[in-house]
């Protein structure tokens, strides 16, 4: 059964060819505030910023990449990795890789759209056995690599950290373009560091170069409690950051600034540390280090607020889902629940979630609701032969096809013997088809029917959509909607009360 309902999408507010417009602009005019020289620290996600580009729609999730590309003549890449990640294996959960290996992926992804990658730094190493194997085999690579050593007490003994014996036994890297890219593979990985550290040496060698920093959240110019950086909190509520009014750029400037506070904690040291280097300090503030133009390119304040809003509830749901399992403290939910009421929103104010409800509460078991980029809502319930996301998948696929809601894409012929298969040759207890098994299915149906066919052509249409769960997805069914570019939240509450929940 296919039940459906309208309600508005969510609309476009942010102007992605004004936004690199305006980023490009910037970094030129900071390269030249500095002679020609600009070692730029670069905060958060180069490469597919979904997060951005939710809560600011139409921010595409390269956009910044693009940026670069702009400035790619005059640009080139270091990429930081942190000595003693390397020596215990530090892991990306989001890609399943480790931190050395992330290293080359970012290299080869650099190296696809042109930009110059010029060199890998060690940070805080101390002599660790796998960094000089990476490093041996980097450079077999045809990659240069750097050392930079822990500095003891950093950042607070200024005395030392500006010395021969701090910056000063850093290995110099050597840089041959105006715009240096500082970037790294995770937090922690010592990029503002290294940019100090160059400065110092440039300094000695009479070279003139400056420091900036590139943070696309919180946006400086927004309101403090503006939903697009309440988002922002929601996103590092494990981080504990917390956004506030920068109190040395509205004593400098009489103005407010909204900065989040480990940038104001650290700016008195880094204010310290670079007026020992070249004197004085060239900045006033925390604010005054970084060049983001995003809330330049906001046109629909009205969109980006709604598309931020939406962003904290789907924070809640992953948050109240991490509890669930375990994996999250109960202060992250607790900080995100006071992020809500400071939106305005509760956990209901999710279109997908009243119709996913209505479905569970009369069948008495999950369901599944997708919010198509139209508006449109399909759901799905859970049957003998399909879990309630391939049939919300299946239902949402026919909408788009315009199929009518009779035809039966997959018949139940061809599923019986994969449910067949299923459990008496692999040993799942769960008969029913998970999505990924649904796609097969029906894509080896599309060879023959032509309903199927059309159905397969729509796959591409599902980037975007919004889906609700009752329960705690499968991971396989969290997976392919991943793939196919969807966005999910899922009740926190298990399809079935036992302790052990395979994936």
């Amino acid at each position: 059964m296919q039940t459906e309902s309208k309600t508005a999408g969510l609309r476009e507010g942010f102007s992605n060819e004004e936004y690199i417009r305006l980023q490009s602009a910037k970094i030129r005019e900071r390269i030249e505030t500095f002679g020609g020289k600009l070692y730029m620290e670069f905060g958060g996600k180069l490469f597919d910023d979904f997060h951005a580009s939710r809560v600011l729609p139409g921010f595409k999730p390269d956009s910044k990449l693009q940026m670069l590309c702009a400035l790619k003549d005059q640009a080139e890449v270091v990429i930081c990795i942190n000595a003693a990640d390397i020596e215990n294996n530090k892991y990306r959960g989001d890609l399943g890789i480790t931190y050395d290996r992330e290293v080359m992926r970012l290299i080869d992804s650099f190296r696809q759209v042109g930009l110059y990658v010029g060199s890998v730094v060690m940070t805080r190493y101390t002599g660790q056995h796998a960094a000089d194997a990476f490093k041996k085999t980097m450079e077999a690579l045809g990659v240069k690599v750097y050392r930079h050593y822990n500095i003891d007490n950093y950042p607070k003994d200024v005395n030392r950290i500006v010395s021969d014996e701090g910056f000063g036994r850093n290995d110099y890297i050597e840089t041959s373009r105006s715009l240096v890219i500082v970037t790294a593979p995770g937090p922690g990985s010592g990029k503002m560091a290294t940019c100090l550290s160059q400065l110092y040496h440039e300094h000695k060698r009479g070279m003139a170069s400056g420091y900036a920093k590139f943070e696309t959240f919180p946006i400086w110019n927004l309101p403090l409690k503006h939903p697009v950086n309440l988002a922002y909190e929601a996103a590092t509520a494990d981080l504990a950051d917390v956004n506030m009014i920068d109190p040395y750029h509205l004593e400098a400037y009489g103005k407010p600034a909204v900065n989040y506070n480990r940038d104001v904690e650290i700016f008195r040291v880094l204010n310290a540390i670079m007026t020992r280097i070249f004197g004085s300090c060239p900045y006033k503030s925390p604010t005054d280090m970084g060049v983001n133009q995003a809330g330049n390119a906001i046109y629909d304040d009205e969109a980006v607020c709604e598309a931020s809003k939406q962003e904290i509830l789907r924070r809640y749901y992953k948050t109240a889902c991490a509890h669930c399992k375990g994996n999250a403290e109960k202060a992250e939910l607790q900080k995100i629940e006071l992020l809500m009421e400071e939106a305005g929103i509760t956990a209901a104010d999710r279109p997908t979630v009243a119709a996913a409800r209505a479905v569970a509460d009369r069948t008495g078991t999950p369901a599944v609701a997708i919010q198509l980029p139209d508006g449109h809502i399909v759901t799905g319930k859970t049957s003998e032969l399909l879990g309630a996301s391939s049939a919300a998948l299946l239902n949402a696929l026919k909408y788009l096809a315009r199929i009518p809601d009779k035809i039966d894409l997959i018949s139940p012929e061809v599923i019986a013997p994969i449910q067949h298969l299923k459990v008496e040759h692999l040993g799942s207890r769960n008969p029913r088809m998970h999505t990924d098994e649904l796609l097969i299915a029906l894509s080896i149906c599309a060879v023959t029917d032509e309903y199927a066919s059309l159905a397969m052509e729509e796959l591409n249409n599902l980037r975007g959509s919004q889906i609700h769960s009752t329960v705690i997805l499968a991971h396989a069914d969290d997976k392919l909607f991943g793939k196919l570019g969807t966005y999910v939240t899922c009740e926190p509450v298990f399809e079935e009360k036992k302790l052990f929940h395979g994936a």
